[in-house]
């Protein structure tokens, strides 16, 4: 017979048996050294957007329990959300809130990577990681903002498959897989929310998987200034509890942030669909503004071909940037001219659209 003190300890059983993990290793992890620029909250927006997506994840979560992805019921659910069923309301604007604040956390996030030169050799792949979680984090707020299923995203939803109906090569394929079918109805609203609740989850946490163990094994860009001393420059600080504890701070004002939104402005609810009725100014989210006024300037499918070719530049700008530097003698100051002149262009065309009837 075996002896039962292998298996037990003087107080019982013993837990380090019962989940066998290594707690050195996640004591390494905890006392791990950070760079001393991260310190400054705009330097690791990665952990806001981190945090915004898990306020997503849990108010979606709740929101699916109420939601019915049908034409004849989808609206009616929504409103009865808004209206009926207790904090439903609350619910639905931290839901948008967060959404909002994830794309704005985002955008600042790549600007960031982007002026500090932080995607260069050897981190080309976490740029296209992050650039591609970029585009899932969009095409989330899209496909949520056409589940509410008012005219305006109806009508979005229309203009959006037609867009993608312009798409070079693979435009009508694409059209109607969005469509699910020749025009949008109660297929559409079935895949946007498949998509939605299914699809995009699992790519986010897919991409936010490979971002997070690239920076693990590629580590943090030290970023160093001018007027730093040398000790503070080259100086780290603890990863816990320092850099959680800050982190942890931004939460709470992060949250802080979400409900007086929430409070203030909360989530409204318009007209119902109606396919029959065209609105006399469709828009879509703030966030696609750009790509609404390319369109309203040039064609549908000019503005499809410069969109692919704009986004096809960016998420591979880390071997654009290589090339401009060894082939073209570009130095620095170019490639920084060329960021301020691409963000104030898309700066300029949202702000342009949103003043626009």
């Amino acid at each position: 017979m075996g002896n039962s003190k292998d298996t037990e300890t003087k107080g019982g059983l013993k837990f380090s048996e019962m989940l066998p993990f290594d707690w050195e290793l996640l004591r390494h992890a905890g006392s791990e050294p950070v760079p001393n620029h991260l310190k400054k909250w705009w330097f690791c927006l990665g952990g806001t957007v981190a945090y915004l997506f898990i306020v997503q994840l849990a108010t979606g979560v709740a929101l699916t329990f109420y939601y019915i992805p049908s034409p004849e019921f989808a609206y009616d659910s929504v409103a009865n959300i808004t209206h009926n069923v207790r904090f439903g309301w609350f619910v639905r604007s931290l839901h948008k809130w967060s959404s909002n604040f994830m794309i704005v956390a985002l955008f600042l996030h790549v600007m960031r990577v982007f002026f500090t030169q932080a995607y260069r050799h050897p981190r080309q792949l976490n740029w296209m990681v992050g650039f591609g979680l970029l585009g899932v984090t969009l095409f989330f707020g899209f496909t949520g903002y056409s589940l509410v299923y008012e005219q305006l995203s109806y009508w979005g939803a229309t203009v959006a498959a037609n867009l993608a109906e312009a798409t070079p090569l693979v435009g009508e394929l694409l059209g109607f897989f969005l469509r699910g079918g020749p025009e949008v109805g109660a297929n559409t609203l079935t895949r946007f929310y498949v998509l939605h609740i299914g699809f995009l989850p699992m790519v986010a946490f897919m991409l936010i998987g490979l971002h997070i163990l690239l920076i693990r094994l590629q580590g943090v860009t030290e970023l160093r200034f001018e007027n730093d001393p040398p000790e503070k420059a080259a100086g780290h600080f603890k990863f816990f509890p320092d850099h959680v504890t800050s982190e942890m701070i931004v939460g709470v004002l992060l949250m802080y942030l979400l409900v007086m939104m929430a409070l203030i402005f909360p989530a409204e609810l318009g007209e119902r669909a109606n396919p029959a009725v065209t609105p006399p100014h469709i828009k879509p989210e703030w966030y696609f503004y750009f790509n609404y006024r390319l369109l309203k300037l040039t064609s549908l499918k000019v503005s499809v071909v410069l969109t692919m070719v704009f986004g096809g530049i960016a998420f591979f700008w880390p071997f654009v940037d290589e090339f401009l530097r060894r082939r073209l003698k570009a130095n620095d100051s170019v490639i920084v001219l060329i960021g301020v002149v691409a963000i104030l262009m898309i700066f300029t065309f949202t702000v342009w659209e949103s003043f626009s009837g």
